[in-house]
C-alpha cells in the first residue's frame, strides 16, 4: 500500500474525506487507508492475480477527522495497463447513511428496543446453536417480574417501562465481561444463557444479579424491583429443552411462593 501514488482526486473525494484541499488529502492517505483498508487492499491483488481487471466491494475508509467512512469501492485498470497494473481509476459511492441503516434494522431484528437485552427470536436462534455445541455444560437463569401489571394499573405503562429499563440495565451489566447472554422474551420475562458455566458459575452469577438488585432498589426505594427467578444446569446427556424446562419449573414455584406471601 505504500507503493500506490494517488495521481489525482475531484472534489466529490474532497468532501467524502473532510479534507480542504488537494494536497492535504495526499498528504494524509495514510489515515484514509488503514486498519480494514488493509483486508480490502490484500483482496483487490487477489482479484488482479485472477485476471480481474474491473472488480467492485464494500469497504471501510476512513475521513481525516476518524470517522467512517463506508464506500463502495469500483477498481479499473486502464487500457494499456492490463500487464502491470500501472494506472487504474477507483471510483467510491458513500454508502455510510445506509450501512447505518442497515446494522440498526440487524440491531432490531435480536434486540428488544425497550430493555437493549436480546429478544425473543434471538433467544431461539441461541438455544439451537447451543444445543448443537459440544460444549457442556450449559445453564440458564429465568427470571419473571413481580407486581408488573400492578404497576402498570395503577401508575401507567410509563413506570411499568421505566422499570422494565432498570432489569435491563441490570442484566446487562450481570453478564458483562462473560460470554453469556441475556434476553427478554416475554413482556415481563427474562433468560440468561450460560455457556459452559456449571453450577458454581450459577451460584456467582445469582449473586451478582442480587447484588446488582438491592443497589438499584436503594437508589429506587419508592419503586422496588421484585423478581422472582429458576435455573438449572445440564445433567449429563440432558437435552438443552429439558434443562430449560426444570428452570421454568422453578421459576413459576418460585413466583408462586411470592404471590402467596403477599
Amino acid at each position: 500500500m505504500e507503493d500506490i501514488l494517488i495521481l489525482d482526486v475531484n472534489q466529490a473525494t474532497l468532501d467524502l474525506f473532510q479534507a480542504p484541499d488537494k494536497a492535504t488529502l495526499l498528504k494524509n492517505t495514510h489515515k484514509i487507508f488503514a486498519k480494514e483498508m488493509l483486508s480490502t487492499f490484500r483482496e483487490q491483488l487477489i482479484e488482479l492475480w485472477k485476471g480481474n481487471i474491473h472488480h467492485q466491494r464494500e469497504a471501510i475508509n476512513y475521513a481525516l477527522d476518524g470517522s467512517i467512512r463506508n464506500v463502495l469501492l469500483q477498481f479499473t485498470v486502464f487500457p494499456g495497463y492490463e500487464h502491470n497494473w500501472g494506472i487504474v481509476q477507483v471510483a467510491l459511492t458513500d454508502i455510510t447513511a445506509r450501512k447505518k441503516a442497515e446494522n440498526y434494522l440487524e440491531y432490531l431484528g435480536k434486540h428488544d428496543v425497550l430493555t437493549k437485552l436480546h429478544n425473543r427470536s434471538f433467544y431461539s436462534e441461541e438455544i439451537h446453536r447451543l444445543e448443537r455445541s459440544m460444549v457442556r455444560p450449559i445453564s440458564c437463569i429465568f427470571l419473571d417480574m413481580n407486581g408488573l401489571k400492578a404497576i402498570n394499573d395503577y401508575h401507567g405503562h410509563d413506570a411499568g417501562d421505566d422499570v422494565l429499563r432498570r432489569v435491563g440495565q441490570i442484566l446487562t451489566q450481570s453478564i458483562q465481561q462473560t460470554p453469556y447472554t441475556a434476553s427478554r422474551i416475554g413482556g415481563d420475562e427474562f433468560v440468561i444463557l450460560m455457556h459452559g458455566a456449571d453450577e458454581m458459575a450459577v451460584s456467582v452469577m445469582l449473586q451478582t444479579i442480587d447484588a446488582l438488585l438491592t443497589l438499584d432498589n436503594q437508589f429506587y426505594s419508592s419503586q422496588p424491583i421484585s423478581i422472582s427467578m429458576g435455573y438449572a444446569t445440564t445433567r449429563e446427556h440432558e437435552t438443552m429443552e429439558s434443562m430449560l424446562k426444570r428452570a421454568d419449573a422453578e421459576m413459576y414455584t418460585n413466583k408462586k411462593m411470592h404471590h402467596d406471601r403477599v
